[in-house]
Parts: structure tokens; sequence; C-alpha cells
């Protein structure tokens, strides 16, 4: 990890006031009547200011692409080409630190799907774009005593773990750009993960850490009662996910 001070201090702000969020709310309504340039831009605004809404009533904005923005800390550092790395590690053959260049410069999967949030909200038909976790685990040499795949975020608290069977399917990617661009730094960027078929809880933001583990390691959400297996299922129009 980079040991630049400066980078790593997390975003910082106070806590937005209620008042304030209600003239949000009259803001985003506008947004819907002034078409997509002015929504573009409320979205640009609201996305830090969703990290530190105490009320949760920015993340009900009808704006942009209506994403919701969640950071489990008072936000996230920053990183980008220059301090960025992936670090794979635990029961591999060869440990590996990739580059954010390094990981654009290899096979990129491109996958559409909804973006399910198990809240309720849905994002249909989200362009994503990455490395698939099934290459870069092959690269690294998976141990044959290994189960699971552990993830850690730079944010220092958010994790996240799949089964090796499930971080192993073509629809599950490290994703380097989503919508029409790259990740951006609210959406979990530069580099996040993505699993398609499971609700957006197991698509950790801000990926620092892939660590192949003997077992599953339950994550942040688990911790807070939500399932280790986060199928959507096919009711939200995934055919390949599990139906019991």
């Amino acid at each position: 990890m980079p040991t630049d001070k400066a980078s790593e201090a997390p975003d910082s702000g106070a806590p937005v006031g209620r008042r304030v969020v209600l003239g949000l709310l009259a803001a985003g309504a506008a947004g819907v009547l002034g078409g997509a340039s002015l929504q573009r831009g409320l979205e640009a605004v609201l996305g830090p200011i969703g990290n530190h809404d105490p009320t949760g009533l920015v993340g009900l904005l009808p704006v942009g692409n209506t994403f919701r923005f969640y950071s489990v800390t008072r936000g996230a550092p920053r990183r980008d080409a220059s301090n960025y790395r992936l670090d794979i590690t635990g029961l591999v053959a060869t440990p590996r630190s990739h580059t954010l260049p390094e990981l654009q410069a290899m096979p990129q999967t491109t996958l559409v799907r909804d973006f399910q949030c198990v809240t309720g909200w849905r994002v249909p038909e989200v362009r994503w774009s990455g490395v698939r976790l099934k290459d870069l685990l092959d690269a690294a040499g998976v141990d044959k005593t290994a189960t699971a795949v552990r993830f850690t975020s730079f944010d220092g608290t958010y994790t996240e773990s799949l089964a090796l069977d499930q971080a192993r399917r073509d629809d599950v990617i490290v994703a380097l750009e989503m919508i029409d661009g790259p990740v951006t730094h609210d959406h979990g960027g530069p580099v996040r993960l993505y699993v398609a078929p499971m609700y957006g809880y197991k698509s950790c933001k801000w990926l620092s850490g892939i660590e192949l583990t003997r077992e599953v390691v339950p994550g942040y959400w688990e911790h807070r009662g939500y399932s280790i297996d986060g199928w959507v299922g096919a009711s939200n129009g995934r055919d390949d996910d599990p139906t019991g």
C-alpha cells in the first residue's frame, strides 16, 4: 500500500444538516424537470455530500443515473494511477501487486447488467468493464487448500468474501469502468469489485486487497445480519442465478 500520508487522508467534512438536505431535495426535483445536463451536475455535487449525510435523504434524490452513494466510513482516501495498488495475497503460489495501468492493460470483459441494492433500489442495464477475477486468481496460482476469497477496501473498514467457485464465475470482475467512463471515487473507484448476480453490498468498493483463504470469512455487512450468499435471484431477470 502507498505510504504517502497526504494521499491516505480520508475525505473530510462536517455532516450535512437536515435543512441543507431538504433544499437539495428541491434541487433534485428541479433536475428531473431540467433535463440530463442539470441532472449530471447535481450528481457531481451530491455524491460527496451523500457520504456525510446523517439523514439519508441525499440518497433519495431522483437525479443522474439513480445510483445512491454509500460509505461505511466517513469516506475513503483517494487513489489514482500514481498510487493505486491491488494486492493478491494469501494461499497463492505468487503474491501479486498490480498497479492501475497494469490492470488497464489486461484483457477486459464487458457486462451490461442491472445493479440491485439489498434495500430495494435498482439501476437497470449498467455497463461494467474490467478484468475477470478468475484471470487474476489464475495468474497468482491458487493453492489447492484455498476455498474462498476475501476482499478488503482502502477505506480501512469494508470487507467482503466469496466462495472460490463464486469468485471464478465469468460475471465477477474487478471493475475499472462503469456506465460511460472510469469508476469514480464515489462509486468505489478507481477499482471496485462487481459481482453481477449478487446484491450490491457484495461488490466491494475501493478495492485494495484480494486474499485467498481456507474458508469464507464473513464481511462487514454479514456481521450486521446480511446473507453471506447475496444472490439477487431470477426474479430480477438473471436466469444464471441459483434459484434454490
